[in-house]
């Protein structure tokens, strides 16, 4: 007797590895946990999938696919905006698969994966370019990946939003993203970006894009776990926790990889601590200056100085957050968690100050949108080495806050 599969179980497997690896982690999702979702046996979901990278990369693959032909007849930037808000809203996953999960895979397919995504800018690009001639290419393409990212922010959404408002809001973020002005200032193709989202190996600050360059001086001495903590995230950062030893950790500070356990007792103890260090930075430095300005809106906007200040210069740190927060042991999971939510309560609370007749609901979209294109900015190549990044943010931060006086709330 020929056992027949029921129909559409492909697409139930992948509808829930989608939300597993979306909720909880790549790392943290076994193919034992996706069958019982499904409702079939483990050896039943090897029949379909031959193992976890597999099933990540089709997920990842159908969401792009989808984003792939919803551009694809896009005539008009209203098209274009229409296209990333339905596929934000359906794969709702898609943003955290493709930030957080997608660089597990395979290289080959890392590769085709980018190329897929910068096959989809580039339709972006041509239809923007009709409707906005004056634009550099390289403005025109940032503005596009902006407009992106600010779609993936509702990947990050903890409650499930409304579909139909969600996709008018994210189409009007769209919208004031890419009518934003800048000044034509294109960095052209490099090889990679310039480190200022984080130190040198040698533990010195490169000088800041648009600074004058000269001699960079000597770094003040500093202790031995402090080195230690800012070498980590950017190791954790660049490679992913399980690709990096205690031997590579130690020479990037100058020791032996068992002198690391002098300073901490395991290679999770340190990913925490440099975790924590850097969230404790981030909020001096965004708090301090919402604090110390005289009104909600004064505060609001410094308050996105000082955030895109801080990822200008810590950009290992907020990739780091994005990608390994996963990786830590439940109470430190925890605890950044609860730090995540406090500062986008924080951020969610000012801005309905600014506009008392946005919901809550509305300005969570909006700060995720903000956070998602921030974090993305300082780490797309080419544009991270824009000497004019830290101002295109700015703009484009309050375009999606709706601050720019460009979209009516």
């Amino acid at each position: 007797m020929v056992v027949r599969r029921p129909p559409g179980r492909r697409a139930q497997i992948l509808a829930v590895a989608a939300d597993r690896f979306h909720r909880s982690g790549y790392h943290q999702v076994s193919m034992t946990e996706v069958a019982a979702g499904v409702g079939i046996t483990a050896p039943a979901l090897y029949r379909h999938f031959r193992g976890k990278p597999e099933l990540l990369d089709r997920v990842v693959r159908l969401g792009l696919d989808a984003l792939a032909e919803g551009l694809r007849p896009a005539r008009t930037t209203a098209d274009l905006g229409a296209a990333l808000a339905a596929v934000a809203v359906g794969h709702r996953p898609l943003g955290t698969l493709v930030q957080r999960d997608a660089r597990l895979l395979p290289p080959a397919r890392r590769a085709a994966l980018r190329r897929e995504l910068r096959a989809d800018v580039a339709l972006m690009v041509a239809v923007l370019r009709v409707e906005r001639p004056e634009l550099a290419a390289g403005d025109a393409e940032l503005l596009c990946w902006s407009a992106l990212s600010a779609c993936a922010g509702l990947s990050y959404q903890s409650a499930v939003p409304q579909p139909r408002r969600a996709e008018a809001l994210l189409r009007g973020m769209v919208a004031a993203v890419l009518a934003v002005p800048l000044d034509g200032t294109d960095a052209g193709p490099c090889a990679g970006p310039v480190p200022a989202a984080s130190e040198s190996a040698s533990g010195a600050v490169p000088v800041a894009p648009g600074t004058a360059s000269g001699p960079v001086p000597e770094p003040r001495p500093r202790a031995r776990r402090e080195e230690l903590l800012a070498a980590a995230v950017r190791l954790f950062h660049q490679r992913g926790f399980d690709n990096v030893s205690t031997d590579q950790l130690g020479a990037a500070v100058g020791i032996s990889g068992p002198s690391v356990y002098r300073h901490f007792d395991s290679k999770a103890e340190l990913l925490a601590a440099s975790l924590v260090r850097s969230r404790e930075r981030l909020w001096h430095e965004v708090d301090g200056a919402i604090t110390a300005a005289a009104g909600p809106g004064e505060a609001l906007e410094a308050g996105l100085g000082a955030y895109v200040g801080f990822a200008l210069r810590n950009g290992d740190y907020l990739g780091a957050m994005l990608s390994e927060t996963e990786r830590l042991a439940p109470p430190d999971r925890r605890a950044a968690v609860d730090f995540r939510r406090d500062f986008l309560r924080t951020w969610v609370g000012l801005l309905r100050q600014v506009h008392p007749g946005l919901d809550p609901a509305a300005a969570r979209i909006r700060v995720h949108a903000l956070f998602a294109l921030v974090n993305d900015g300082v780490r797309n190549r080419p544009h991270s080495t824009r000497p004019d990044l830290g101002d295109c943010l700015l703009r484009l931060g309050r375009a999606v806050l709706g601050t720019s006086g460009g979209e009516s709330l």
